[in-house]
This record gives C-alpha cells, sequence and structure tokens, in this order.
C-alpha cells in the first residue's frame, strides 16, 4: 500500500533577503530605525511562515473521535441537533460563551471575542458553520445579544445536553469554560472532532495570560502592533 505523503513545499528566498529588498521608508525615520525595522520585518516573514506551517500541520491531523451523541440544542427557532448545525457545510465551528446560568453577567473577555465575530460573521458563514453555546437559557443569550447589538451570531443553548462538560472541560464545580472546538461531517453523516485549543493555562509562558496560536482575540493583535502593547493590568469590559 502506497504511503501518503505531504505535497513537498517550495523552496523559499531567506526572509532576511525579502526584508531587504523592502522598499517603503517613511519621513524623517533614522538609519537606526530602518535597521531595526528591516530586522523585525525579518523576524515578521519568519512568523507568517511559522502560522502557515502550523496551519498546515493542523489541516494533516489524523481523523478525530466520531462525536459521541447528535447532541439536541435550543436556538432561536427552537431546537437543533449538533448535525443541524453545519447547514450546507462540512466544517461546523463552535465556541463555547462563558455565560451559564451562575453568572449574573457573561464573561467580558468572552463578550468582547464574540462582538468582533459578529460583524464577521456574514463572511465567515460564507466558508463554514459556526455555533455559539452556552449554558443559560436561549432566550437569555438572545437577550444579551440584543443589548450587545448581535445581529449575526447563531447562539445555541446547551443546557439539556453534554456538550459543554464533553468539549469543554465543564463540571458542576468548574463552573463554564471557554472553549474553541471544529468538528467535520464526512460524506457519509459521521460527525468527527477536528480540533480544539488546547492551549490552557497549563501550557502558558510565565508573566503571559493563556492564549492560543495565534491569538483569537482581534482586539490583542491590535494592541500588539503599538508600542503599549497589550499590557499587564487591563481587559475588556461589558460597559464603560
Amino acid at each position: 500500500m502506497a504511503t501518503q505523503t505531504s505535497p513537498a513545499r517550495p523552496q523559499l528566498k531567506p526572509a532576511i533577503e525579502l526584508a531587504r529588498a523592502n522598499p517603503v521608508r517613511f519621513p524623517n525615520e533614522s538609519a537606526e530605525y530602518r535597521e531595526a525595522r528591516t530586522a523585525l520585518l525579518a523576524e515578521e516573514i519568519e512568523l507568517r511562515r511559522h502560522l502557515e506551517r502550523v496551519a498546515q500541520q493542523r489541516r494533516e491531523l489524523p481523523p478525530g473521535g466520531v462525536v459521541p451523541q447528535d447532541y439536541l440544542f435550543e436556538g432561536r427557532e427552537g431546537p437543533v441537533r449538533l448535525s443541524g448545525l453545519f447547514g450546507g457545510h462540512g466544517t461546523l465551528i463552535t465556541y463555547n460563551w462563558m455565560f451559564g446560568p451562575k453568572r449574573e453577567r457573561p464573561c467580558p473577555m468572552c463578550t468582547s471575542l464574540l462582538s468582533a465575530y459578529d460583524g464577521e460573521m456574514p463572511d465567515i458563514l460564507q466558508r463554514v458553520a459556526f455555533a455559539v453555546i452556552a449554558t443559560s437559557p436561549i432566550a437569555r443569550m438572545t437577550a444579551f445579544a440584543a443589548e450587545r447589538g448581535w445581529r449575526y451570531l447563531p447562539l445555541y443553548s446547551s443546557a439539556g445536553n453534554t456538550f459543554n462538560r464533553d468539549y469543554a472541560g465543564e463540571t458542576p464545580d468548574s463552573g463554564d469554560n471557554p472553549a474553541f472546538n471544529v468538528f467535520r461531517r464526512e460524506s457519509d453523516g459521521t460527525i468527527r472532532h477536528f480540533w480544539a485549543g488546547e492551549m490552557g493555562a497549563g501550557a502558558s509562558d510565565p508573566g503571559q495570560d493563556p492564549r492560543g496560536a495565534p491569538d483569537p482575540m482581534p482586539i490583542w493583535n491590535l494592541l500588539d502592533m503599538t508600542p503599549e502593547g497589550r499590557g499587564t493590568d487591563w481587559y475588556p469590559k461589558l460597559a464603560y
């Protein structure tokens, strides 16, 4: 039996060579600034390449586990099974929103993330299915969505099933956990788990918040471009 191999990757020019060929210059910049910026550009090119390699490695994962059941959720329009969340797509992304019934208000960090995704959702849904899942009743979820001004996020309550326990590691004592999961529906209808964000607190480096790579929160990526960076003592709030 022939062994399947990944396609050969093209030979790439050295990142520093590409960086030095960059023609961009700005008014009154010093030679010292340009030298440092060119070195940084080379690192940025290498980072982009590494992200591409990681994405390729993710796509080449062996088949994940078959989901243990066709979970029943409650959506805006009524009950829907996990299989129904795919719509016409073969891939489903789920995000576990930290808005369980024990919370008076939802997690501000989750809410900041989802607010950004709401604006992107019409584009995202052209490629894949997406579901925001929480254990609160659907009426409570939709009421907050209206308060926040969300228009496009597909919201589903998992109050009556074990999805959060199975795919977000939640227990009655742990409360609610944030979690990204990706599922794939095969041609015969079998649904398998494809990937999950597993970079939790145990994988964080000293002095850093636990987060994925690339960071899923647009706000942090934007702040990382600034002199102040993301900081160590500021987080989004539900209101200011």
